[in-house]
């Protein structure tokens, strides 16, 4: 039986892959790419030259059958995703459950993820946290919203740049304005930038520089006191 290798991949800098990733990624016998031209660059700056094929959010539940099949055959198979780990607001997760259930062996490298630069850089405490990911766009925004504002422990979104000021200003609605938070964006890239202040300081800072890159949201939990008056 063949093995299912997760493998991270860089958020930003290419010599943010680790020497076992490459290892994996030139010894298997199939990687599987979120967008095959963006990993493609990767692959070439690494001189790996091993079999792409497809695989991401709008084709898995077609397409991981087959995988599972293949590594019951005896295949090895990576899992990539344009960057990061795969299973982290990215495809992975429904492959590696349906490899689990056929009882395939699944293992993930550590590696790069947004998140935990972003979290550990931002100055707020990340001894416990909850990783909220992409907030719904519409049915439910709201309510999730409000079921974290008695939220204690630090909390971590990701949100586009396009839609950035409008999650700050929803955040210090429901937060109030004075909720320490921190934006980073283009973790380990050349215009890395982590902006530290309170929802309604970064609120204003954006409104008058438009974001750009990837963002991580990074915002303090209510004190004990804040949590009990809001679960009132």
């Amino acid at each position: 039986m063949g093995i299912l290798y997760v493998v991270p991949t860089p958020v930003g800098n290419l010599e943010d892959m680790t020497f076992r990733a490459v290892k994996v990624l030139k010894e298997a016998d199939l990687v599987l790419a979120e967008d095959t031209r963006t990993s493609g660059v990767l692959l070439k700056h690494y001189g790996i030259s091993n079999h792409l094929m497809s695989h991401h959010k709008f084709n898995e539940h077609g397409t991981s059958a087959a995988v599972v099949q293949r590594l019951l055959g005896g295949e090895t198979v990576a899992l990539i995703s344009d960057a990061g780990t795969p299973g982290i607001s990215d495809p992975g997760f429904f492959l590696v459950r349906e490899a689990v259930r056929a009882g395939v062996e699944v293992q993930c490298l550590p590696g790069p993820t947004a998140f935990v630069p972003a979290l550990v850089a931002s100055g707020l405490p990340c001894d416990r946290f909850v990783f909220e990911g992409f907030l719904p766009q519409k049915k439910g925004r709201q309510t999730r919203l409000e079921a974290l504002a008695s939220e204690t422990r630090t909390m971590v979104f990701y949100e586009s740049p396009f839609r950035l000021c409008k999650l700050i200003g929803q955040l210090a609605d429901v937060f109030g304005g004075e909720r320490a938070a921190c934006v980073c964006r283009e973790i380990s890239k050349l215009h890395e930038e982590s902006v530290r202040g309170t929802l309604a300081e970064l609120a204003a800072h954006f409104a008058a520089v438009p974001p750009r890159g990837e963002i991580v949201v990074v915002v303090a939990g209510a004190d004990e006191k804040e949590s009990k008056t809001k679960t009132q």
